[in-house]
């Protein structure tokens, strides 16, 4: 029986119309100007809606080369449901305006399979955005390739779960049928967020956020998934999808292939200059196989 996941944000965080969204989409793939890369296996990208991040999106999904791959596996964190598991959708196709993706039941059984996974909702699954805002752009890039997905909500894990997690999935990441698509914003500013870090000897407050967000990417493109850690445990940067990225980086440190992740874009949704201004980060990464 078709279970059918609606594009439950369209229409609000990004157009519902097809031919917009479609030249949309394709715009800013152009003006990101990537060459397609079959060695890109992985991307992290941002979730906001679409005016904000739409741009910095296409830094990530502009690397993609649809060619050999049949599967993305979707990461996204969990904003409005508690778990401290990770979740498998219980749907079977994902609607966008643009296009349906559709699930890969055999994987989602052999991932339950493993007693480690809760099961989705669905309505927790529509309700949840983080996800969603990733599949207009990947029903834009494999078009003309068919391709299932994997959404997988990472809860709140605790270290000792993103390594596990990380370790089920590496063998995935071995395949090079596969694809991951993490996604993550990067600092939510201002007291509407509760996080007013500020290290005044970058100047404005922006450029603050800015080093303290490179600072996590630089931590991130190491691939140590424990510096991350302390990282964050330390300057508590409000990461969003810190829970999927830290998956990720288990997923890298486990699999055999040797994949190096380098951010491409970074940006401000506003630059913050008094303690009464809020922003978020944007920031666009692609994992790729390092034969170096």
């Amino acid at each position: 029986m078709e279970r059918v996941r609606r594009a439950s944000h369209a229409g609000s965080w990004y157009t519902d119309n097809p031919k917009k969204l479609a030249e949309e989409l394709d715009g800013w793939l152009r003006s990101s100007g990537l060459a397609k890369s079959p060695d890109v296996r992985g991307v992290i990208a941002p979730h906001a809606g679409y005016s904000y991040s739409g741009r910095a999106a296409a830094y990530a999904f502009g690397n993609i080369d649809p060619t050999n791959i049949s599967r993305v596996f979707l990461l996204g964190p969990s904003h409005h449901y508690y778990t401290p598991k990770c979740a498998l959708s219980t749907a079977t196709v994902y609607r966008t305006p643009i296009g349906d993706l559709p699930i890969d039941l055999e994987v989602i059984l052999e991932l339950k399979a493993t007693g480690k996974f809760e099961s989705m909702d669905l309505r927790v699954d529509e309700a949840e955005h983080s996800m969603e805002m990733h599949l207009p752009y990947l029903a834009k890039v494999f078009e003309r390739a068919p391709v299932k997905v994997v959404p997988i909500l990472v809860g709140a894990l605790n270290a000792e779960n993103e390594a596990m997690y990380g370790q089920l999935l590496a063998k995935y990441m071995d395949d090079p049928k596969n694809f991951f698509s993490v996604s993550s914003d990067f600092c939510h500013w201002g007291s509407r967020f509760n996080y007013l870090f500020y290290d005044k000897k970058h100047g404005p407050i922006h450029k603050s956020i800015e080093a303290l967000d490179k600072m996590g990417m630089d931590i991130i493109e190491t691939g140590d998934a424990d510096a991350f850690k302390t990282y964050l445990s330390k300057y508590e940067n409000t990461i969003c999808g810190r829970h999927p990225i830290s998956v990720f980086l288990h997923i890298v440190r486990y699999c055999s292939t040797k994949i190096k992740i380098k951010f491409l874009w970074y940006e401000q949704s506003s630059h913050c200059k008094t303690m009464r201004d809020s922003s978020v980060s944007y920031a666009s990464a692609a994992a790729k196989v390092d034969d170096a």
